[in-house]
Formats: C-alpha cells, structure tokens, sequence
C-alpha cells in the first residue's frame, strides 16, 4: 500500500487533471503538464487518472445516487471520482482515503467542500453493497462507456460487444518485438525469464510478457534490440508482402512502430510522413536506437505535390487517424472526450487520405488500410466508400489469414485491416 502521506496531494493533482478532460481536454497533455511541474510520482498519478477514467461511468452514477446536490464545483466532483476510484482500487485503507481525500479539498482551496466529501465517502463505504443494484441499471455506469458507443458496439459486433466493452475497461497488455537484426527472439525470451520477467511468444518476434514492467528492466532496449508494440500493431509489416528493394510509404507514420517493423522485415527504401515535425524527430531518434534508416518528411499525406517525387510506391501503409476507440484503455480519456458524431468526420478524412495515397501507388502494388478502431463506419465502410470511385481497386485477403477486425483482448488491442491492390 502506498503511503498515506502521498495520497492527498495526488489525489489532489488527479483531480485537477480529471477535471480538464471532463472539459474536453487531453489527458496526456495534462499528465506531461504535470510532469514538468514535478510532484506527485508519475506512476501513481497514471493510476488514480486511469483508474478514474476507465470507470468513470461508474464514478459518475455512484455520485449521483450519493449526492442531494443538483449540481458541485468541477474539481470537488473530479476529486470524488478520484478518490472513489481509490476506494475502489483495494490499495489503500478505506478510513485512508476518506481522511486523505478531505485533505485534498484544502489542498485544492475547496475549503467548504470538506463536510459534502466526507459525507459521500463514508456514505459510499457504508452502502457499497446496497449500491450495486441501483448503479447496474445505468448503462453507462455497467459497462463505463458512453451510451452512444454501447450502441454502436452493439450493432456492429453482435455476440461480441459485452467482451469487446470489457476489454476496454481492462489495464492493457504489455507486448515486445524483438529487433530480428539486432537479437533472435528465443535467445531474448530466455533473457527475459533470466531476469524475472515472464513472457509468451503470439508471433514470430512478438513476446507477451505476464505483466508490463517498466522499459528500463527490458534488457537490450537502449542497443535496439527490443520495442514495446502492441501484437496487434505488429500484424502490419507482415502483411504488407514485403520483398527486398521494395519503395515503401509510411503515409501516417508517428510514433514510428510500424515503419520500424517494415525496416527491420526487409531490406526496403522507406519514406515516413508525419504531419507534425516534434513526432518525425521523435521517429528519427527511435530509428537510430533500433539502427534503421528511413526517409523521415514532416508532411501531411493528402498534400501530395508537397512530397512526392513522381516515382511510385510498391507498398503503402496508410494507418489512418481514427477514433482510437480499439486502444481505449491505454488512453481512457477517449471514451469521454469522443462523440458519436466524430465517426463521419473520421471516415471521411479517411477515404480523403486513401484518395490522394491511391495515386501514388504503382500498378500491382499493395495498400495496407489500417485503423486502431471497433467501430464499422470506420472500417469496412469506409473500404466500401473508397472501392467504387478508384481505379483497378482490389480487396486482397490478409496474408496472415485472420479476419479484418481484431477486437480488444487480453493478447491484443483492436485493429481494423484491409490490403487493397492496385490493378494495372
């Protein structure tokens, strides 16, 4: 259990932080406002955000049953679900939490506040279990996603929708890809046990540990022999057909992972293209640790006069930007922050972006479609908007056999996959 001390400071930055995505803010941007402010370890703000957020249906529908107020100051009620979450949590003492979180109300200059939080708290704790029954018929606060996301869900994965929600409020699987020009995967398994650290391969160079640890244990990492990358971003390079001397489009390529995959496949000429000059030098720097070259242009794909040299591409990688809604819960601020009217703005960035790719792509070539989301207006409908307006398009099954749609589990996040091919 953490120590006491630490708690009401924390929960106090947690709260403050929590506040500003539920007003529509970026949670990473708060943590990294957070970080360079120093204070409260990194670590265990991630937990009471996180935490928070992923079951802030739930926070929020506890509060509501809880409260006679109609309506409470923003932070106090960020500082709720905070600490709810921490009661929640099992780490730390219920009488901790009621006592710490009072604190954090003089710590955020909520000095009023102090009698209405205690009261709530120790009113949770003691009708904790009268209060499942109550909070279980609002759907959001069961399945601690938006209503409109429960919805979609459920009609486009029918007999699915439960899992794929439940997934999504899980802590997320750590997965390795070992660097196959710098380490054999066997051998860095065996280092890995060596040290303590458990793992599983789920493809040939893809290791699924028991339990994320933090990079700095990951013997090789700073000499490049391993990355962090979800097993579901690593289906990507293989299924692009990769040969050597291939020319290669990474048209959305930050934060990299990806097009450090194709690199360390094959022998191929790369180009990555990032619309934000910070995230390409951020590519630069992880291409050499892992001891890649590539091309590296900031430059936004559809601009296509702006980069391209006339010469076609053999393969593109278009991972697409998209709702993240099949990496929820590695940034659970996305589930609150999204709207369902998000999704048509989406797509049609999307068949936007495959329009000006499709042009550059030489006839026979191969175009990987790819989105870190669930939802169908995203995906196959997207692919069936784009197909009848391009020339020669062809839909090609995925090399490694597996089905477009991966939902979230406990091996993976969810990725959607669709290889298009040029005719000539």
């Amino acid at each position: 259990m953490k120590g006491s001390f630490a708690l009401a400071p924390a929960l106090r930055d947690a709260a403050q932080a929590v506040a500003e995505v539920a007003a529509g803010k970026s949670l990473a941007d708060e943590l990294e406002r957070f970080g360079a402010a120093g204070g409260t370890p990194r670590a265990m703000l991630i937990d009471l955000t996180h935490g928070t957020l992923r079951r802030y249906g739930r926070m929020q529908a506890i509060v509501r049953a809880l409260s006679r107020r109609e309506q409470s100051d923003r932070l106090v009620e960020a500082l709720l679900w905070c600490s709810l979450y921490a009661l929640e949590s099992g780490r730390y003492a219920d009488y901790t939490v009621v006592d710490q979180a009072v604190r954090a109300c003089g710590l955020l200059e909520r000095w009023p506040a102090k009698g209405y939080v205690n009261a709530l708290l120790r009113g949770f704790v003691r009708q904790r279990q009268s209060l499942e029954s109550r909070i279980r018929a609002d759907v959001e606060a069961r399945y601690q996603h938006p209503r409109w996301w429960i919805d979609a869900l459920q009609r486009d994965q029918p007999g699915h929708w439960e899992a794929a929600l439940q997934a999504g409020n899980s802590h997320p699987p750590m997965c390795l890809r070992v660097n196959r020009r710098r380490a054999d995967t066997a051998d860095y398994q065996a280092r890995l046990d060596a040290g303590g650290i458990a793992s599983r391969r789920v493809g040939d160079h893809a290791l699924l540990l028991s339990h994320p640890v933090p990079v700095s244990r990951l013997p090789g990492f700073e000499a490049g022999q391993v990355s962090v990358q979800d097993a579901g971003a690593q289906r990507a390079a293989p299924c692009l057909d990769l040969a050597a001397g291939q020319r290669v489009l990474d048209a959305c390529a930050a934060p990299g992972g990806k097009a450090a995959h194709i690199l360390e496949s094959a022998d191929v000429s790369l180009t990555a293209l990032d619309a934000d000059p910070a995230r390409c030098e951020r590519m630069r720097r992880n291409f050499e640790r892992l001891g890649l070259s590539a091309q590296v242009r900031p430059a936004d794909c559809t601009c296509v006069a702006d980069w391209w040299d006339g010469m076609p591409f053999e393969r593109i990688l278009a991972d697409v930007p998209c709702s993240a809604s099949g990496v929820a819960r590695r940034h659970p601020d996305v589930k609150w922050l999204r709207r369902s009217s998000d999704l048509p703005a989406f797509a049609a960035r999307q068949v936007e972006i495959l329009s000006a790719l499709w042009r550059v792509l030489g006839a026979g070539g191969k175009l990987l479609y790819v989105t870190c989301s669930v939802f169908a207006q995203e995906n196959e409908a997207v692919i069936d908007a784009f197909a009848p307006r391009a020339p020669g398009v062809r839909r090609l099954a995925l090399p490694d056999g597996s089905r477009a749609q991966w939902l979230p589990d406990a091996e993976h996040d969810g990725f959607f996959y669709a290889l298009l091919q040029k005719q000539a």
